[in-house]
């Protein structure tokens, strides 16, 4: 039997609710391949990876992240290593050639309209901005029609101007979780621009995620 932990970083200040969610989502993975254990962990909440590699110290970690970067490359790995783990790392939800098809999906089913694609970004490093502007490219001819413009939280393009230039754009959060960017800096972020569109549930919250991980663990 292959044994997984789906981790996400969480958020610090108030780590439960993004637990919890991680949980439920490893529970609807779970269902779908039988003859798999998984289970999660959220690097944020204390404890929770070493409580996982007791449960399932043979496991393989699958990164419920947008894009491979600090947190993929650095972090995890130390984390593991001073846990005492060799765990094999998958690459992570925001890098899965599937995830463009869904994106596709979400934005199709919400209408017709532009759509801002909103994303952490950061001052320091790039792989936000990466992965954000590669998935604009991909998911651009398959929206004919539409303007994508890509938005951060950390970085220019800032999500404020963005959504003022596109008041009654659809926007599409590019997170996996739902957390204190997706429940309270982007939505301060578009009020604060008088922005009038339609705000979506973050990527990572769609129920067609659990099928997409299901599919890269069968891979993997």
């Amino acid at each position: 039997m292959s044994d997984f932990i789906l981790v996400a970083h969480g958020f610090p200040s108030n780590p439960d609710p993004a637990e919890a969610a991680l949980a439920a989502l490893a529970a609807q993975v779970a269902a779908h391949v039988p003859e798999m254990r998984v289970i999660s962990a959220t690097l944020a909440k204390p404890g929770a990876l070493a409580r996982a590699l007791e449960t399932l110290p043979r496991a393989r970690i699958y990164p419920f992240f947008m894009a491979e970067g600090w947190f993929t490359s650095r972090q995890l790995p130390r984390r593991l290593a001073d846990l005492g783990s060799r765990a094999a790392i998958l690459s992570p939800f925001g890098a899965d050639p599937a995830l463009s098809a869904l994106v596709i999906k979400t934005v199709t089913e919400a209408g017709p309209g532009d759509l801002i694609l909103c994303a952490h970004g950061s001052q320091v490093a790039r792989s936000s901005r990466m992965a954000t502007m590669a998935m604009a490219e991909r998911i651009s001819h398959s929206l004919p029609g539409r303007r994508i413009a890509p938005a951060f939280l950390e970085e220019d393009p800032h999500l404020r101007d963005i959504a003022a230039q596109h008041p009654e754009a659809i926007c599409l959060p590019f997170f996996a979780l739902r957390a204190g960017h997706v429940d309270r800096d982007i939505p301060e972020a578009l009020a604060q621009a008088g922005y009038r569109g339609q705000l979506l549930p973050a990527i990572g919250e769609r129920p067609e995620a659990a099928d997409l991980i299901a599919d890269a663990l069968r891979r993997a």
